[in-house]
Order: C-alpha cells, then structure tokens, then sequence
C-alpha cells in the first residue's frame, strides 16, 4: 500500500509510524485510520521488527477525528466510523510487539485514544492532552470512554471526558497518562533509548508479557495468573530461553535469535 498520510519506517529491528497531515494537525480520516492499519499489518508479520515508535509532524500528535469528514455523518455512518477505528486500534493494542508512543503535541480525541492504545507513552513537555468530544455533541468514539478509565482511574477519566479540557504534559504525567514528561528535542531521543533497552531483552518473552497484561486486564486475578503459568511454561520452548539462562550462568553477554 501506497502511504500518503503516514509514514512508515524501519531501522534495524525498529519500526516507527509518522502520522504525516502537518497542515490538518495529523486530524484522522478514515483514509489516515486505513493507512496506520496497513502499517500495523506490515509490523505485524515482518519478524525483524521487535518494537514500534509512533509519533506525529508538525506541532501535533494526532489533534483527533477529522471533524470535516465527521460533520455530515449520519447515525449509520458514524457508528462505522467507529467501530473503524476501534478495530484498528484494538489491533495496535494487540500488536505483539511493544509500542512507544512519542507524543510530540496535541493529543486530543482520537490521539489521546490512539496513545492510550500504545503500551507506553512518552511526552513532549508541549504536548497537550483530553477527550473533547461532548463540546462537540459527540462521546469519544475510538475507545476513549474505556481505555482512559484503565489508565488514570475512574473519576479522573469521568472528570476528563464530562468536562472535555485539555491538560498539559505535567498534569498528564501527575495523574499517570504518561511515564515521562522530556524536552521536545529529546522526545525521539529518549523514546528510542526506551526501545533499546526493550529490545536487547528475548523478544519472544516481551510478547508473551504483553499478551499476559493485557489478557490479566480482562479478567479476573484466578484467570489472569493461569495464563501467566501458561505463558511462563511456552518460554521454556524456547531458544532465547536457553540462551538467557546458560548466559546468565556461564557470566556472558547473550545473544538472543527470536527463537
């Protein structure tokens, strides 16, 4: 697929997502939601790539739904429009690898709910945060109404989404949205130093705790901990396991192969 909102790239086993509309704010049609799913689908199925940065040109991260395309929709249609981008974002939520969120501006609707669908995300001390949809007539609709809760509680994320204002990178940091608040010229800096100390880990292990977070999220503790003996015995299949424990053992650096 041809990219004309995003960008994708690779450099050895990372892989970074631009969201590319400067002049709209990186705003998200449903051509941008389709593109960012192309991309998450390429991600998904090149084993070289163990972890992803997404990000945002321009003095935006993603400055939400593309209000354009929204104005006219009927029920119908926005109920589509919807479920579209849950889908593609659940998906990235899904993705087995782990992604960073390098929140560089605005990130507003549907960029606070595309970096709250990222495993961890990092700010620009300019970035901006919120879900402003109800001064719009609208909720949020790209999983907001969920996701926020989990990440900052329920009353916050009430408060947040009732009221719809924006916050800054320091107060989204105070109430636990980010996990870090840096310059904006050290914000890709600082996410791939993140990558890089993820990435050196057994890449088969990474996978296998994000898929036991996120299962332990939706459900209760008696399953959640059943899956995680599950998991924990697969990595005993394993290669890299082999390799991490005779490194750890023999007192030399390891050298994991995905395997």
């Amino acid at each position: 697929m041809e990219f004309k909102n995003i960008i994708l790239e690779k450099d050895g086993n990372v892989a970074s997502i631009t969201l590319n509309r400067p002049k709209a704010l990186n705003a998200l049609n449903a051509a941008t939601l389709k593109e960012i799913d192309a991309a998450i689908n390429d991600i998904a199925e090149d084993d070289n790539v163990y972890a992803v940065i997404i990000t945002g040109s321009g003095k935006a991260f993603v400055a939400g739904a593309d209000i354009a395309e929204m104005k006219d929709l009927t029920a119908v249609e926005g109920r589509k429009f919807s479920v579209l981008g849950n889908k593609i974002f659940r998906k990235l939520e899904n993705l087995e690898k782990p992604v960073i969120a390098a929140i560089n501006g605005f990130a507003l609707g549907g960029g606070c709910e595309l970096s709250l669908s990222c495993d961890i995300r990092i700010a620009s001390s300019k970035a901006k945060f919120g879900q402003p949809e109800v001064g719009l007539g609208i909720t949020p609709g790209f999983g907001g109404t969920q996701r926020l809760a989990r990440a900052i509680g329920v009353g916050m994320a009430k408060e947040l989404i009732y009221t719809g204002k924006v916050i800054n990178a320091e107060e989204a940091l105070r109430i636990g949205l980010v996990n870090k608040v840096v310059e904006p010229d050290k914000l890709l800096e600082e996410a791939k130093a993140l990558v890089d100390a993820i990435i050196v880990n057994a890449p088969i292990a990474v996978r296998m705790c994000k898929a036991a977070i996120n299962q332990g999220l939706q459900c209760d503790i008696d399953t959640g901990v059943a899956y995680e003996a599950e998991v924990f015995g697969e990595c005993f299949a394993t290669e890299d396991r082999v390799e991490g424990m005779t490194a750890f053992v023999e007192k030399r650096d390891k050298a994991f192969k995905n395997k």
